[in-house]
């Protein structure tokens, strides 16, 4: 099964772009943790493969989906975009707004089905925590706030998931039954970006909807 991994700094995870043949290919995040864990059971079984790019909204990844996606042509692609949306609003006014996240969400799903149509697609939701980097502070109150618009972001991607009938992998629940446990810092200190507890949650959830619906089928 080839599997590849759409999405931003979270999927991309300073991942190796010159050789996918390395290990570091995967980068250092939650795809590597999934691969490992795949390959580990089954070493001739899978191919991964790591697209996610860092910095991107949802209008760079359908910008790059042909040479990123379309021309690997694999079983199933896992998609998580969308904190750069609501990110880059709030540092440069350069966002793309939950109306258009969704118009062009959609055109990546549609588009890919036309093109793909045996293709599995799996929508991770998009999530935020408290963080060094989402955190109020004086010169900023409301900071906090406007990251939590991602829930807007959310609740579309679990929309057109549920339309499309493509699997759908929540995140921000177990992000914060972890956050409120443990604390951002296991897993997220800057509130957008997992450390090894972050991708090694992300991982988990991803591999529990993997095993039980799609590995079988």
């Amino acid at each position: 099964m080839k599997i590849v991994f759409m999405g931003d700094s979270v999927t991309d995870c300073g991942r190796n772009r010159e050789d996918d043949s390395k290990q570091s290919a995967l980068g250092y995040g939650y795809v590597r943790v999934i691969g490992d864990r795949l390959i580990g059971r089954v070493p001739d079984g899978y191919t991964i493969l790591n697209r996610g790019v860092s910095g991107n909204r949802i209008v760079d990844m359908y910008a790059g989906i042909k040479c990123r996606l379309w021309n690997e042509a694999p079983d199933l692609a896992s998609f998580l975009i969308g904190i750069n949306d609501v990110w880059h609003e709030i540092t440069a006014k350069n966002g793309v707004d939950p109306e258009r996240y969704e118009k062009i969400y959609r055109m990546v799903i549609e588009d890919t089905k036309k093109r793909l149509p045996d293709m599995k697609m799996i929508l991770c939701e998009p999530f935020v925590v408290e963080g060094s980097a989402t955190c109020a502070t004086e010169e900023f109150p409301d900071r906090f706030d406007r990251f939590r618009e991602i829930y807007a972001y959310a609740a579309a991607v679990k929309k057109l998931a549920k339309e499309y009938g493509l699997y759908f992998l929540p995140l921000q629940s177990a992000f914060d039954a972890a956050v409120e446990k443990y604390g951002a810092k296991r897993f997220a200190p800057d509130g957008v970006h997992p450390n090894v507890g972050g991708s090694s949650l992300i991982a988990g959830e991803w591999l529990k909807l993997f095993y039980s619906q799609i590995e079988k089928q």
